[in-house]
């Protein structure tokens, strides 16, 4: 097997997901907080239109 020929790992299909709306979790501002295991993290969504998540 060449280097061109690895054969990719299949993505799990986007329907299995859970979907949020960034907008919605910010309700429709620019932050909002994410808590996982007792540790709190920062959801912001930039003048750009992109997602930071930050400890």
């Amino acid at each position: 097997m060449s280097f061109h020929s690895v054969p990719h790992a299949q993505q799990p299909a986007a329907q299995n997901l859970p979907t949020y709306d960034a907008q919605m979790l910010t309700q429709d501002g620019d932050l909002a907080q994410i808590v996982l295991h007792n540790q709190t993290y920062t959801l912001r969504i930039t003048r750009a239109g992109k997602l930071i998540l930050t400890k």
